[in-house]
């Protein structure tokens, strides 16, 4: 287990992250955003492993592309990054209409007719969703403009910094779960008709994971999120909030809704539907490649027998 943070440590990250978000928040957005994108490109040349992490992801992912452009796309990576870090500075002062201004999250007609038919029913969904494009704002914007919504999360290791995110997370009545033995509280919010949103784009331990296809490698991703809406009778719904280059704005995109496999093999049906959000997720990824987190160790574990990766 990591070594616990004195109280000096806790301090001077929190004294940091404060000073950090303080400054970005009192500039126009835009510029903010800007030195957010900057902060990011200047990481992308002196994060030299993060930066190979991603070449090396990418190489899996991507192994048809040249070595300029899997760095055109990790670059692209680091930058996405420092712009939700120059948005995030701002959610303090949101409000719906400022929401709206920055990101479009009208529903397709076929979505919208379902999120209707699915409030009508009572029936809970659960949202699975990546460390893509901006994540915080997807669970922000819908509390926002639609309804608040639970979210799992592993809380940081830092109290105070902890305390800072949870403010800007709940202010329009988003509800956070603590990811470590919560899976009843998690299951109960489905069954009453809830939305949960789950982060599922994770290197996890066989353990709590199955391996299933992501771009074509075996990466073991978490059952938890099958596991509860098999157990909830929850639709799942892959979604993720990407930026738009073309538009200047945010922007809601989603992935085909999923029903839960139910053919009464329980690991089976863990599996098959574990593979098929997680092929959702990869369609959206490759549609965006340079929003998503390569620097994250995703193929880190391995199945028995093959060789490591990183």
């Amino acid at each position: 287990m990591p070594e616990k943070k004195g109280k000096a440590q806790i301090w001077l990250e929190f004294a940091i992250a404060r000073s950090i978000f303080g400054f970005l928040s009192i500039l126009p957005r835009k510029a903010s955003v800007a030195i957010g994108v900057a902060i990011g490109r200047i990481g992308f040349c002196v994060l030299g492993r993060l930066r190979k992490i991603a070449m090396t992801n990418l190489g899996l992912a991507f192994p048809e592309t040249t070595d300029q452009e899997r760095a055109a796309i990790a670059k692209g990576t680091f930058e996405n990054l420092g712009r939700v870090l120059g948005e995030a500075s701002h959610f303090n002062r949101m409000t719906p209409d400022r929401v709206r201004a920055i990101l479009d999250f009208d529903l397709d007609p076929e979505l919208d007719e379902l999120y209707t038919s699915i409030k009508t029913e009572k029936r809970g969904v659960l949202i699975t969703t990546a460390h893509m494009g901006n994540w915080e704002l997807l669970v922000l914007g819908f509390a926002a403009l639609y309804e608040p919504i639970s979210y799992l999360a592993r809380p940081l290791d830092n109290p105070l910094i902890e305390e800072m995110t949870l403010k800007i997370r709940t202010q329009f009545g988003n509800q956070p779960i603590n990811k470590n033995n919560s899976v009843m509280t998690a299951i109960s919010i489905l069954k009453r008709g809830g939305i949960l949103g789950i982060l599922a784009d994770v290197n996890t331990h066989p353990r709590v994971g199955v391996f299933v296809p992501f771009f074509g490698v075996p990466a073991c991703t978490t059952t938890g999120a099958a596991m509860m809406a098999i157990r909830a009778d929850a639709l799942i719904l892959p979604a993720f909030c990407v930026w738009d280059k073309n538009t200047g704005r945010f922007k809601f995109v989603h992935g085909k809704p999923i029903e839960p496999s139910k053919t009464g093999d329980r690991d089976e049906d863990l599996r098959i539907t574990t593979e098929l959000f997680t092929l959702e997720i990869e369609k959206v990824i490759r549609a965006y490649p340079d929003q998503w987190l390569w620097i994250h160790k995703r193929w880190k574990t391995r199945p028995p027998g093959d060789k490591e990766i990183y």
